[in-house]
């Protein structure tokens, strides 16, 4: 004979089948399940938001490109108007850096192996050692560190005019002194730009633009020794939402 306990658990039971099963069933049927339940957050957040990536305003005007001419690592002229149509990031780096080019050639390289599938994404390297950053430099480095992206250029040509583009067009920073480790100082961040050579960026919390991206701490990990945080994965995501516009 079944206690009491055990008929209130079977009725319970009973219960739930008839009221909450078909409700299940009916939510599955509809693609109703929440996501968050078997995706990140993050990424559930991303392919939420559908607002586009806002542009860069200086002066109340959408800020481009600045021009530039190089030559890249296969000896060919390469311009800012052989970006357009193309989503591309833009990072400033020499061969020979010992400190911050090669996480930064790290995330990089995952980004291009993370995007294969899009004809239509770039990277625009420019050195900012370029009387040793020679075509041939460029050429073997691109080959031991495993740039295939045809629309990954690295580039070299005159000093003053890749210093000026640096500091002037994109303002990020670059100098040279034999004061500094290996000789030069420059930026770890990357300029994300959109096919109609525009940058873009994402605005912080408070809804200002955060400009440029960190790629000086390593992707796979949250945080640096100097507790600086990763945005290898914000860049990913802007990245994607401009080559799907």
């Amino acid at each position: 004979m079944m206690n009491k306990r055990n008929i209130f658990i079977i009725i319970l039971l009973i219960v739930f089948g008839l009221v909450f099963v078909p409700r299940i069933i009916d939510r599955v049927k509809n693609n109703d399940i929440s996501r968050s339940e078997s995706r990140s957050l993050k990424l559930d957040n991303f392919e939420k938001n559908i607002e586009p990536l806002p542009y860069l305003l200086m002066n109340n005007e959408r800020k481009k490109v600045p021009e530039f001419n190089f030559v890249n690592q296969n000896g060919e002229l390469v311009s800012n108007n052989d970006y357009i149509g193309k989503v591309y990031i833009v990072e400033f780096f020499f061969t020979t850096c010992t400190t911050i080019c090669p996480v930064m050639n790290t995330n990089l390289i995952h980004i291009q192996n993370s995007f294969t599938k899009f004809s239509d994404f770039g990277i625009a390297s420019f050195s900012i050692n370029p009387e040793y950053d020679t075509v041939d430099i460029l050429n073997q480095y691109a080959n031991e560190n495993g740039i295939v992206n045809s629309n990954w250029n690295l580039m070299t040509g005159d000093r003053s005019e890749i210093y000026n583009l640096a500091n002037d067009g994109f303002n990020l920073y670059t100098a040279a002194s034999s004061d500094f480790i290996d000789g030069f100082e420059h930026s770890g961040y990357f300029a994300l730009i959109d096919k109609q050579g525009f940058i873009r960026c994402r605005n912080d919390e408070f809804g200002n633009p955060k400009i440029y991206y960190k790629g000086s701490v390593n992707h796979m990990e949250k945080l640096d020794l100097n507790g600086e945080a990763e945005e290898i994965t914000i860049l990913k995501e802007d990245l994607l939402k401009l080559l799907n516009e």
